[in-house]
């Protein structure tokens, strides 16, 4: 039932489903109801948006390399806080992605409503069920139609801002704060969720190729992108628009572009205002209907959202799941207060973003390998907690008694029906354990052996035989010095137990085979290799030696591999003693090595280390 989506989202892919996600409803409908709101200076309201944004896509890219899996936030903040957090998260982000989209399918409502007499509600609703079967179809479809619809957006708007902002009336813009400076703050929190097409690229991140570029890089350039056209086009807007006017109106830039353009550019506009209304519907669709799918894989939600189309291969009972909600917010949900709600989720999301970040780094989980890295950690994730924290408070209270009450649930949903399902690891009880614990009493192996697989699946590492040897190899973690003769002699015991051949034999051989040439190779490393009857199939032991194997003429051992290899797969065995020396040449090995905490992350070492060749 778990089977995998498909790679199929490229760069351009990328860039386009982020920007168009945010360059509808925050630019076509919002800029009214802002400018009511903070006067001119609504201009600076998007761009403090954009900034307090910053912090949070750097820690999303960072994260989103690491674990590039359907559901984007709500799949590393619950392996980060655990299953409780993670059931408010994944509920969040799909519950506030489908406002997202219920709001825009309303925008394409509105502005076809300027040319047609059909009420508004039809037309979304018939939007709705083009974009779920769309939708459907496959992610490739539906990225390539966001490619399309994107590209002849941001042309139209690049005509409208270069003809308009030669029409500009000066006079508009003063006073500039006319609301004061508190209202350009309050307004930046209210067009917060402008910027949620962040938010959506994360949850394409198991349908991405090559995702450790195409995520940070497609992210960042969509929010450049974006925060310039934002600031142009409202400038110009506020620039030939009526002040009484724009602070009513639902059609801003239309009404804009009539101003100086006429009929036939009110028109086009209208037409560039219905693509970024098409483009957010269709990737709020195919973006949140992956956190249903992600929640279910991790029991939260029952196993029917895990379905992928044999033929499509789409989730689509998580497609239609999503595509009935939006359905019925459209229905039923006002407007002003869809957005507040939905941008309260989200700053939310944001704060948790950057804390799983924190989380991430502080427990040093092995296994944990983001393709991308933050700058100026902790600061810019600290800078991101506080800016959401001060973007929430400005919510106002009622906003956020409806988030409160939305969180609730999530936490009712989880007693009900996720506590006793879902699994209990985390990077916060590993954080714990390295910070109060010694015994390991309180974790288990699950988050770092799921972790080691994605960045196994992600990198395309090779799982040859010298990889499934390791996978299933026993590990020794030696606390004290051992002389080489009792160091044999334990582990010709452990692996006479495993293989059922005589310790002694197999002691005997490893004495052999030092008194031949040692296997102490120098920069506290030893191979201990032998072939021995008695078996079909080569063994591994791995080693670490805090204080060290002390080998003939003193050498000092801290890092060993114990291969045991049998007469019928010589030339296998010599494979894997390359295997082992291409392993250990990583310029990162020795470190790790010294630094690991257990012995899965000794094991998650040598498993995550690139090698060139396979051994068969």
């Amino acid at each position: 039932m778990n089977e995998g989506l498909k790679k199929e989202l490229t760069l351009l892919d990328v860039f386009c489903i982020a920007t168009g996600a945010m360059i509808s409803s925050g630019l076509f409908i919002l800029p009214g109801l802002a400018f009511a709101k903070a006067g001119p200076a609504v201009i600076l309201s998007y761009l403090i948006a954009g900034i307090f944004c910053l912090p949070t896509l750097l820690s999303m890219a960072e994260l989103t390399t690491a674990m590039p899996k359907a559901g984007g936030d709500y799949f590393y903040i619950m392996r980060g806080f655990g299953p409780l957090l993670g059931t408010i998260a994944g509920f969040s982000t799909w519950f506030s992605l489908s406002l997202k989209a219920a709001f825009a399918l309303i925008g394409v409502g509105a502005y076809v409503s300027l040319v047609t007499d059909i009420p508004i509600n039809v037309i979304a609703l018939v939007c709705c069920l083009v974009f779920v079967l769309l939708n459907l179809i496959g992610v490739k479809e539906a990225g390539r139609f966001q490619v399309f619809l994107v590209i002849g957006l941001l042309g139209i708007l690049l005509v409208y801002a270069l003809w308009g902002i030669k029409e500009i009336n000066p006079v508009n813009y003063s006073p500039f704060f006319s609301k004061g400076f508190e209202g350009v703050l309050i307004t930046a929190s209210f067009v917060f969720i402008s910027y949620g097409g962040l938010t959506t690229v994360a949850a394409l991140a198991e349908e991405t190729r090559n995702p450790g570029r195409n995520l940070p890089l497609g992210m960042l350039l969509a929010l450049i992108v974006t925060s310039i056209f934002y600031a142009l086009v409202i400038y110009v807007t506020i620039g030939v628009s009526s002040p009484e006017r724009l602070k009513v109106t639902l059609t801003p830039i239309s009404d804009g572009a009539g101003a100086f353009g006429g009929e036939f550019f009110k028109v086009v506009v209208s037409i560039g205002a219905f693509l970024a209304f098409i483009s957010t519907a269709n990737s709020g669709i195919m973006t949140a209907s992956r956190y249903p799918l992600g929640m279910s894989r991790d029991k939260l939600l029952p196993a029917a959202f895990q379905k992928i189309s044999p033929r499509f291969k789409t989730p689509y009972v998580a497609v239609l799941f999503t595509g009935l909600f939006i359905l019925l917010a459209v229905l039923f949900l006002r407007l002003e207060l869809l957005v507040k709600v939905a941008s309260s989720i989200l700053i939310l999301l944001y704060i948790f973003a950057n804390l799983s970040l924190i989380l991430f780094r502080e427990s040093k989980i092995i296994s944990y390998r983001p393709k991308f890295r933050a700058p100026f950690y902790p600061y810019l994730q600290v800078l991101g907690i506080l800016g959401g924290l001060f973007l929430l408070i400005e919510m106002g209270s009622f906003v956020v008694f409806l988030t409160t009450i939305f969180i609730a649930l999530g936490v009712i949903w989880f007693k009900i029906y996720g506590q006793k399902r879902s699994r209990q690891d985390s990077a916060l009880i590993h954080l714990l354990e390295e910070l109060v614990s010694k015994d390991r009493e309180l974790i288990s192996d699950n988050l770092l052996t799921e972790l080691r697989d994605i960045v196994v699946e992600r990198d395309g590492l090779i799982k040859d035989r010298f990889y499934t040897l390791v996978e299933n190899s026993k590990v020794l973690d030696i606390e004290g010095p051992v002389k080489m003769e009792d160091f044999f002699h334990e582990v010709s015991d452990i692996l006479g137990e495993e293989l059922d051949i005589s310790p002694r034999e197999i002691f005997e051989k490893f004495v052999e085979r030092e008194k031949e040439s040692s296997t102490a190779l120098g920069k506290g490393l030893a191979i201990p290799h032998i072939i021995i009857e008695g078996g079909d199939s080569d063994t591994m032991l791995l080693v670490r030696a805090k204080a060290g194997v002390i080998f003939p003429r003193d050498e000092v051992v801290h890092i060993i591999f114990i291969l045991l290899g049998f007469p019928g797969e010589r030339i296998l065995h010599l494979k894997l003693l390359a295997a082992i020396a291409e392993t250990i040449q990583d310029p990162e090995f020795h470190q790790r090595w010294s630094r690991a905490k257990n012995i899965e992350e000794l094991k998650n070492i040598v498993l995550l280390t690139e090698r060139k060749g396979a051994t068969k």
